[in-house]
């Protein structure tokens, strides 16, 4: 999808940044037209290897307070997971914030086979469906297991909190700022929605130990390969924190292949209001990053819209 957040480059460009990092040139170069924010670029080097660019929005470009420094978090989120050498994700070639060769901070990490998971999925039967997900379950609760000190957004360059229900209020705090800066009009009042959010908050203090959360990995950030997980991708929201906020709990998802390979589900009433708070927090950004972005696709501002409304609805019923 088109946003103003995305850096494009030239082919003199990406050569001069091959050069620099690999001492040799591109062969061949194609965009990569899925990403929603970042952008990144598909390159064949001169010498057959294939890596993949990934540049951050320019300098200049207005994001919202949870997309400042993600470049620097997801390349060390990548490092971290890459350390349990049992989860598919590609390894960090390079990583260059200093802006001198483009105007933005961009990393080269190497090519993963597959295809996104939401393309294929229709092309799966449910049992075959079901496999992924359990393989989905088992590389996410592997993830979790990475411990931090402290909550909060995963990059060490934002502040950390000392608890989780802090941590979460500040994301929300963050979260809903952007959205006042943005003009952003709900059905419900912000003083109300505010109310709403620090009276349900109380069961934040369960969670007593920071883990590393992916947060975004939907479908389209799972790659698939005859049936089998390839790689998993897009690790620039990573937070330390509970667990629970991961995609496949949400009320998009939550399959039993899933909760299967994870190995746990929400059952418990603290764990119900907790994920309440977070899917509230996940339809916010999902309509709060269309200004900021200026999306180009009208249906998809308008189902933002539609699944924040329903997502409200859900929250003061919790």
């Amino acid at each position: 999808m088109e946003s103003t957040y995305k850096t494009r480059l030239t082919s003199e460009q990406l050569d001069r940044i091959v050069q620099q990092h690999f001492n040799t040139g591109i062969q061949e170069y194609k965009e990569m037209i899925d990403g929603w924010a970042n952008h990144a670029y598909f390159i064949t080097k001169k010498d057959g290897q294939k890596v993949v660019l990934k540049i951050a929005p320019s300098n200049g470009i207005k994001l919202m307070r949870c997309e400042q420094q993600v470049m620097v978090a997801e390349v060390e989120a990548l490092r971290l997971v890459a350390e349990l050498q049992d989860v598919p994700v590609p390894r960090v070639l390079a990583y260059d914030p200093s802006l001198t060769l483009v105007p933005a901070e961009y990393f080269i990490m190497e090519y993963m086979p597959g295809t996104p998971y939401n393309k294929v999925k229709d092309q799966y039967s449910a049992e075959e469906q079901e496999s992924i997900e359990q393989q989905l379950g088992a590389h996410n609760r592997r993830i979790n297991e990475i411990k931090g000190e402290k909550f909060g957004y995963f990059s060490s360059k934002k502040p950390h909190y000392t608890t989780w229900r802090e941590a979460f209020l500040c994301l929300m705090d963050d979260m809903l700022g952007d959205s006042k800066a943005a003009g952003v009009e709900f059905s419900i009042r912000y003083e109300e929605l505010e109310r709403l959010i620090q009276e349900k908050s109380d069961v934040l203090d369960d969670v007593k130990e920071p883990v590393l959360v992916h947060w975004d990995l939907w479908d389209g950030n799972v790659f698939v390969e005859a049936g089998q997980i390839t790689a998993i991708i897009d690790f620039e929201r990573s937070l330390w924190a509970d667990p629970l906020m991961e995609h496949y709990f949400s009320h998009f998802n939550n399959t039993p292949g899933f909760l299967k390979g994870y190995g746990r589900a929400v059952t418990t009433d603290s764990e119900r209001r907790r994920r309440s708070l977070y899917d509230l927090y996940f339809d916010l950004a999902l309509r709060i990053e269309c200004p900021y972005r200026q999306y180009d696709n009208k249906e998809h501002i308008q189902w933002s819209i539609d699944n924040l409304e329903e997502g409200i609805k859900r929250f003061q019923s919790s």
